[in-house]
């Protein structure tokens, strides 16, 4: 059965030395890119198996990724993450899960909870780095976001209480590792060994120094 609901994937072209840069030097910038590249197509491949009435691409760069069909395309403006993220927020009309890229180990269970409790105002997913790897509005407000400092190790918890200040009834999703290191990559990868991502991981370290 659909909901309805927009899943909106946050995503940067995979470009070498643009993408997955702290996989390198482990990595080359292309193998790095490589990866990324993989984490996207296993994330698009989730997002495309939910039951959501629309789908989008929030999307950095000129050239779609490859399973990228059936997407609609958002292209992100100018300005910081949080800028960025409020601007999607307000595009998109209805309730919107917002999830990125950098969890390619992401199921269907993992954001189950938004398609059984719609009617909830938010759903907030955690990430192990102390940022957030999804976010559900019932009622989309860039508003909620914007001002938020991203990329920190607080960054979660100060969207969360940006929610909960706004006396938004917020659902926690569990916790979920986002891919930046490569030690984070072998976890990840270890939970989904069958994934692209967990191929191209394997492919680009074969051989490797360790």
């Amino acid at each position: 059965m659909t909901a309805d609901i927009t899943v909106a994937v946050v995503a940067k072209e995979c470009l070498p030395g643009k993408v997955k840069t702290r996989l390198t030097p482990a990595l080359t910038p292309e193998g790095a890119a490589r990866v990324a590249a993989a984490s996207l197509a296993d994330t698009l491949a989730t997002v495309r198996a939910l039951p959501a009435a629309r789908r989008v691409l929030f999307f950095d760069g000129t050239v779609l990724p490859e399973g990228a069909d059936g997407f609609d395309v958002i292209h992100q403006t100018t300005g910081g993450l949080d800028e960025r993220l409020g601007a999607l927020f307000d595009a998109v009309d209805g309730p919107t899960l917002l999830v990125g890229m950098d969890t390619p180990q992401c199921s269907a269970a993992d954001v189950a909870p938004v398609f059984e409790d719609p009617s909830r105002d938010a759903w907030f997913g955690p990430a192990e780095d102390g940022g957030f790897w999804s976010l559900y509005l019932r009622e989309p407000n860039g508003a909620h976001l914007r001002g938020v400092p991203m990329s920190q190790d607080d960054t979660g918890a100060v969207q969360l209480a940006r929610l909960t200040d706004a006396g938004l009834d917020v659902g926690v999703l569990g916790v979920l590792l986002d891919v930046d290191t490569v030690p984070d990559a072998e976890r990840v990868a270890a939970l989904v060994p069958d994934s692209r991502f967990a191929g191209a991981l394997r492919a680009e370290t074969v051989g490797s120094p360790r």
